[in-house]
């Protein structure tokens, strides 16, 4: 018994915008349809005792914890601004 249709496959295709032949969406059922019933194959393995995995590899964070540290004050970091406005950078503006 076949898990997925051919009008499954063309219903797909047609939200991929991909132009499918009738032959090419009975071959593709097929092969999802092996694909599908591989994957189920899964279904069967006894995984009780096995905890969720995030990675196959054992990857640690390689970036630096955040420190608090002192910042420029906004009177700072506006000081060098060529044009400045309530607080703010001021730009010329890009919209028509």
């Amino acid at each position: 018994m076949s898990r997925i249709t051919i009008e499954q496959v063309k219903h797909v295709a047609h939200l991929a915008r991909l132009a499918v032949t009738d032959e090419e969406a009975e071959k593709f059922t097929k092969h999802l349809d092996a694909i599908i019933e591989y994957a189920e194959l899964l279904n069967e393995l006894d995984t009780e005792n096995v905890e969720p995995t995030t990675h196959v590899l054992d990857i640690k964070n390689v970036l630096r914890d955040d420190q608090p540290r002192s910042w420029l004050t906004q009177e700072e970091a506006l000081k060098n601004a060529p044009d400045q406005k309530d607080g703010q950078f001021r730009v010329p503006s890009i919209i028509e």
